[in-house]
This record gives C-alpha cells, structure tokens and sequence, in this order.
C-alpha cells in the first residue's frame, strides 16, 4: 500500500469534514436565525458536500480495501464523512496506524 492512498483519504477526509460543518452552521442560520443568504449558501454548500462525499467514498473504500481492514472498520469509516466532525476524529484514529504500518513495509536502507 503507498503513501498516496492515505494522503488522498486524508485531504478528502479534511474537506468533506469542513463541508459538512459549514451545511450545519448554514441549516442554522437558515432554520434558527433566518438570515439572508443563507438559503444560497446552504445550497451551494450542501451540492459541493455531496459531490465531493461522492469521491471521499471512493478513496475512502480504496483505502480499506488496500489495507484489508474488517466490514464493521470500513463501514464506520464510510460515514464518518456524514456525522459533523467525525471524519476528523476518524482520520486522526486511523492515520498513525496506517502510518505504522508502512515503516513497517519499508525496506531497510543500507548503510554506506
């Protein structure tokens, strides 16, 4: 497994997450605070999410299944990008681990 493959989660993980936050304070000011504009920037703001949802799903599941991780990890994984802020609680979590695994599958480096 590179690099890459988390690099990607990892960016996407980021923007779906700040996405997601800016959809929740958006319902609000619509819903709560009834302010204007608010209705064109949820709009704009929840299309963006959902597209970009669309690719975070995909690196999301390339990720696992790359690093062979279990239905129940990769299905938690999965929709950490619909729950505000949990995408930032998931990638920290799982980041260090796939981290350690890949200075474990690193060739040892010859000395000179």
């Amino acid at each position: 497994m590179k690099k890459s493959v988390l690099t990607r989660y990892r960016v996407m993980a980021y923007v779906t997450g700040v996405l997601l936050i800016l959809l929740c304070l958006g319902m609000i000011a619509k819903y709560l605070l009834k302010m204007d504009g608010a209705d064109d920037f949820t709009r704009v703001v929840s299309i963006a999410h959902g597209w970009l949802y669309v690719i975070y799903l995909v690196f999301a599941f390339d990720l696992g299944a790359k690093a062979k991780w279990p239905v129940k990890k990769q299905l938690w994984v999965l929709l950490a990008g619909t729950i505000p802020t949990a995408a930032f609680f998931v990638e920290r979590r799982i980041t260090p681990e796939l981290q350690a695994r890949f200075a474990q599958d690193a060739p040892a480096v010859a000395k000179a």
